[in-house]
């Protein structure tokens, strides 16, 4: 299916809405019936019907449809935050005395739940390096039920081989589950590499302006609706019809500034990379990252975000850096249109910080839409305010 088709076209039934290019916003709790007939049938099969908004919606629809189509799945839905819908992809598929694997260090959210939520009902998870195909057989357990991955991971970058992954676990009949945010469905179709569900934050790119929240989750149309009719309508953590119309406008400039970022993250990098204030840039797509092979396999590109490794003796340093920046702001997330960075060491206490960990001098970067040039330039002069 065409992209350009997906993200102007697909699901816009304009004849249905007095023919208006952008899609309206169905602001409605609940619809009305005509017969009681007709409200039995929904009553039945409200995935079917539009029956109360806190299921489906129509303008929540057409994103779905779209987000979908993306990812190469039958069919997904949308939740209000890209937690709730990690959440409920684990939760529908888990049950008391079961096991999970996951990739070490995955969103700090999920790993909450695994470590904190999933234990009261009985469910365990192992954490291990994803990157060897041979730790995710060797940590297998006769109740392992899912593998969940991250790829690539938020800090380090860490990837999976989806491929394998995939192939070991459809071998033992376990499902996957994968956080796709760091590449959307433009740069990485795990689906299509035999992941069951592939989940990402529209917070991020496909919002592209830092001003709602959104959670995809996507798969088969029958897991999908295994998931609608549980942990989707019990919980009630689907998106609001505005908020899913904030996405369906991000959606349609997702390619424009996914190249616009990417073009302008290796300048960024290049320069970053020969400063004597950097150790070294941890970056999917350049050729020191020790993976690049893999994930020039299995990724069409790789987005805005990196890890600067500072050359500091002292946390002092690395606070100096970050608060010296006049125009990247210091912030969490990425996605948006404004460049950010965020330090590791904002979540290490000040007595712990030791300089000889890598980590702790790790600084996340996420290049927006502004000029590269400009963003050097703040960057240069900032890295040279650390001694």
């Amino acid at each position: 299916m065409d992209l350009s088709y997906i993200l102007n076209e697909l699901g816009e039934d304009r004849e249905n809405y007095f023919n208006a290019i952008a899609p309206p916003i169905v602001q409605t709790s609940n619809f009305a019936f005509r017969t009681v007939d007709d409200l039995r049938k929904a009553f039945e099969d409200e995935m079917g019907d539009y029956l109360y908004s806190r299921g489906l919606n129509p303008t929540v629809d057409i994103l779905r449809k779209k987000l979908a189509a993306l990812d190469g799945a039958e069919d997904c839905l949308v939740f209000n935050s890209g937690a709730a819908a990690i959440f409920a992809g684990v939760f529908a598929n888990v049950k008391s005395g079961d096991h999970i694997i996951s990739v070490r260090a995955p969103y700090s959210w999920a790993q909450n739940m695994f470590d904190v939520i999933l234990p009261r009902f009985g469910v365990s998870t192992t954490y291990i390096d994803g990157t060897r195909i041979e730790n995710w057989s060797s940590a297998t357990r006769d109740n392992t039920a899912m593998y969940y991955l991250e790829s690539p991971n938020s800090w380090d970058f860490a990837l999976q081989d989806l491929r394998a992954v995939a192939a070991l676990a459809k071998e033992k009949g376990i499902l996957t589950m994968i956080d796709n945010s760091y590449c959307t469905p433009l740069y990485q179709r795990p689906i299509e590499m035999g992941i069951d569900l592939s989940m990402q934050t529209a917070t991020k790119y496909i919002g592209g302006h830092s001003d709602t929240l959104g959670g995809v989750l996507c798969g088969t149309g029958e897991m999908i609706k295994k998931i609608f009719r549980s942990e989707f309508l019990n919980i009630g953590s689907g998106i609001q019809p505005f908020n899913a119309w904030l996405l369906i406008r991000g959606l349609r400039t997702l390619p424009a500034r996914l190249d616009r970022v990417t073009r302008s993250t290796s300048e960024v990098v290049a320069f970053l990379k020969k400063h004597p204030k950097v150790e070294t840039v941890i970056f999917p797509f350049d050729d020191s990252f020790p993976q690049v092979a893999l994930a020039k396999q299995q990724m069409t590109g790789a987005c805005g975000l990196f890890t600067l490794v500072l050359n500091a003796k002292k946390m002092d340093e690395i606070t100096r850096f970050c608060e010296s920046l006049q125009h990247i702001m210091m912030a969490v997330s990425w996605g948006g249109h404004e460049s950010l960075v965020i330090p590791k060491c904002s979540g290490i206490p000040l007595a712990d910080f030791d300089p000889s960990n890598r980590e702790h001098r790790y600084v996340r970067v996420y290049v927006g839409l502004e000029d590269p040039a400009y963003l050097i330039a703040d960057l240069d002069q900032a890295l040279g305010k650390m001694a």
